[in-house]
């Protein structure tokens, strides 16, 4: 029986995609696998995992990466506050109607 996945799905989906986009700025920048492998200081195995979108390979492989690629500067801002729209709409509904003047 397969074992479910502790993500949620759309999560998985994310993985997987940055996965295969990763695999796409390796090859278009003519790194193989066994060079971008060594780069990393991973096994050719690992490096496979993470452009399969497998989670459980670290973060910091992931950054890593995205150094190589020249990509790193995306992940810094992957939970910029000017760019969560969620936030951004509570902060807007969270002002007040109308401010008052407090008395003299």
């Amino acid at each position: 029986m397969p074992v479910a996945s502790p993500l949620p799905l759309p999560a998985t989906h994310a993985l997987r995609k940055l996965g295969r986009e990763l695999a796409l700025a390796r090859r278009k920048r003519g790194i193989s696998t066994a060079d971008m492998a060594a780069r990393l200081m991973v096994s050719r195995d690992t490096l496979w995992r993470l452009e399969r979108g497998d989670a459980t390979v670290a973060i910091g492989t992931l950054a890593t990466a995205l150094f190589i690629l020249q990509l790193h500067d995306r992940l810094a801002s992957l939970a910029a506050p000017a760019t969560d729209a969620l936030a951004l709409a509570l902060d807007e509904q969270r002002l007040p109607q109308r401010i008052r003047r407090a008395a003299p």
